[in-house]
């Protein structure tokens, strides 16, 4: 049975869980997934600090994965900013994604898209993020909200009107085709306000998930050789045993 390595970068259980169980659901049985958290950072990534260190935590669960003998023949980085995507392209030799990346690819299939997600300082990093993965035409724009991620996921019934808005927001702001709606926190909320907003509404752990499924059943080849190469030291002693 194919493996699918979900690493969700801040240090919330809670999240966790919503990965685990939202990611499980979308791929099905013929899939095995284990989601794994970050062991140090900050609990919910809403700034450059925390996502700075959210990229040594990328790594870090990797390397806790392949010390415990995890298998894994894809990994997605369950935040809606990819930390450490391209660390682990680099050197991990499976097939990789985030929930930001594989729903910017999903959205562009519609048309030029716009980014709805939680936490004002995300507007400049998702933007750039866009450019870096060559998204940077087809991304129409970012509208955040000011609660976190965190935040909207303590109050379900108060973000799903507060993201409704948003994305209808959006879409007349920006005059885009398909809206994603980001975070990890916001599992499962799309499907509750798609049908409030005019355009296709991209839920960005379904589009991970539906990455993952695509990944798998075309037996992606790693991009990389399974190898960082790095003499690390005062890490983690399961990243400084990476080759």
């Amino acid at each position: 049975m194919p493996s699918l390595l979900v690493i969700n970068p801040n240090t919330s259980t809670s999240v966790s869980a919503l990965l685990q169980q939202h990611v499980k659901a979308a791929v099905g049985a013929g899939i095995d997934v284990h989601t794994l958290t970050a062991r140090f950072g900050a609990p919910y990534i809403s700034s450059e600090a925390s996502y700075a260190v959210a990229q040594h935590t990328v790594l870090d669960a990797w390397a806790v994965a392949r010390a415990q003998g995890l298998a894994a023949d894809a990994v997605l980085i369950g935040c809606f900013g990819d930390p450490g995507l391209f660390a682990l392209r680099e050197g991990a030799g499976v097939p990789a994604s985030g929930l930001a990346e594989a729903s910017f690819l999903a959205a562009a299939r519609r048309g030029r898209y716009a980014v709805v997600t939680g936490g004002e300082r995300w507007k400049p990093m998702l933007e750039r993020l866009a450019q870096a993965l060559g998204q940077g035409e087809a991304l129409a724009g970012v509208h955040t909200v000011a609660p976190s991620g965190a935040q909207l996921a303590a109050d379900p019934a108060g973000a799903r009107v507060l993201l409704a808005q948003a994305c209808r927001e959006a879409v007349d702001r920006f005059g885009a085709e398909a809206v994603i709606l980001g975070g990890a926190g916001l599992a499962g909320m799309g499907a509750d306000i798609a049908p409030q907003v005019p355009v296709p509404l991209i839920d960005s752990v379904q589009a991970g998930a539906n990455w993952a499924v695509q990944a798998l059943a075309a037996g992606a080849p790693a991009t990389a050789a399974a190898c960082f190469g790095v003499p690390w030291q005062n890490v983690s002693w399961e990243l400084e045993a990476l080759p």
